[in-house]
């Protein structure tokens, strides 16, 4: 049994970042080496005897504080381990600082990269990033990428998801009354971001035109996307008053807050869209796809080059990005049509848990884990 640090953000409630989520999943289902965990005061629950925990962090939040506590705890702890496993995107500060500041003085290390910043980075910054002995990508298409590089230490493997967790349940009507909506509408979510992604406004207006010229559909539409920072807030803020202007918002629904029953969520939904313009800044499989799969939701999807690994026309359907005509002819065949909604929910199912069922994830993490000596 070895010794493994996940050197990640803080390990702390919601469940509702991917890299974390993914981390502590992960922390839960290795059994056969000994994982260290790094959190705040607030211990984790449900975990193996297996898993330690370092509650190194002063707060949840990844900021600048909390940044300088995790690589003053690499430094410190850097000959205590046999695998030092990476969990963040690297960038040129924090692949510096580990280089000089915090490497490990013993064992080896391991990188996940759940995203590759090409488009902010050149080849060769890129190559200076990955500096670990060995590499994991989340898809085949980023595992070419790094290949064209020069890599030859590199594995694709799935993220993985929960299955027990985000499965099919019916309506949480609690939940849909709080959103002030009913079992009689059609619940249409869009689970990107507010500021990033380059689709929040299309779908704005895309569904703005829509209600103005079909006051009685049963359509509604959510955006429960967190808010992260300024930019969020104030497209929030924007989108909210371009439906309050037309006379709308009981339409939509902004929740304050995030919320906090992703599944009851997921599940309360009729459809799920994400015809999002470009992935920048998000993982290559983003696990908000994976999840509303698992729960056997149809999902719209823009036709990315990223998404065609998971994506194909028997679970899921694919409109060109950019494209609110298409998004809203979508949107409203799939509302007159249940049971092709439910046989993409079926076989969105039946693929989550072919290809990413977390307890696989874990079992090929632990081959690595072993391999590495």
């Amino acid at each position: 049994m070895k010794k493994i640090l996940l050197a990640t953000r803080p390990l702390v409630p919601p469940w509702d970042e991917a890299s974390k989520n993914f981390a502590y999943f992960l922390g839960r289902e290795v059994k056969n080496h000994s994982l260290t965990l790094l959190t705040t005061k607030e211990p984790l629950s449900k975990l193996p005897e297996s898993v330690r925990q370092e509650s190194i962090f002063s707060s949840g939040r990844f900021y600048l504080r909390t940044k300088y506590e995790l690589f003053s705890y690499l430094r410190q702890a850097r000959a205590r381990f046999d695998i030092t496993h990476y969990l963040f995107t690297p960038t040129k500060q924090n692949t510096n600082l580990i280089k000089w500041f915090a490497k490990p003085t013993r064992g080896k290390t391991l990188q996940t990269i759940a995203t590759l910043r090409d488009d902010l980075y050149s080849p060769d910054e890129l190559r200076s990033f990955f500096f670990a002995d060995q590499l994991v990508v989340y898809t085949d298409t980023a595992k070419q990428k790094l290949e064209k590089l020069g890599f030859t230490n590199v594995t694709h493997i799935y993220p993985g998801i929960d299955l027990n967790k985000f499965h099919p349940q019916p309506k949480n009507l609690p939940l849909l009354k709080q959103l002030g909506f009913t079992e009689e509408h059609f619940i249409v979510s869009y689970v990107g971001e507010y500021a990033r992604l380059g689709a929040t406004d299309m779908i704005a207006k895309t569904f703005i035109d829509f209600f103005r010229k079909n006051p009685e559909t049963n359509i509604r539409i959510v955006f429960p996307g967190r808010v992260k920072n300024t930019a969020d807030a104030e497209k929030k803020a924007n989108i909210e008053k371009q439906f309050a202007h037309a006379n709308l918002l009981h339409y939509a629904y902004f929740p304050a807050n995030t919320i906090t029953d992703v599944v009851g969520f997921y599940n309360s939904s009729d459809l799920i869209i994400f015809p999002v313009a470009d992935l920048k800044g998000k993982f290559d499989v983003p696990l908000v796809i994976i999840e509303a799969y698992a729960c056997g939701k149809p999902v719209i999807l823009s036709d990315l080059l990223e998404f065609r690994e998971f994506a194909n026309e028997r679970i899921c359907v694919t409109i060109p990005k950019d494209s609110g005509t298409k998004l809203i002819e979508s949107v409203a065949y799939l509302k007159d049509n249940k049971a092709v909604c439910e046989s993409l929910g079926r076989e969105a199912r039946a693929f989550v848990e072919q290809h990413l069922d977390l307890k696989n994830t874990a079992k090929q993490y632990e081959e690595i884990y072993t391999s590495l000596s």
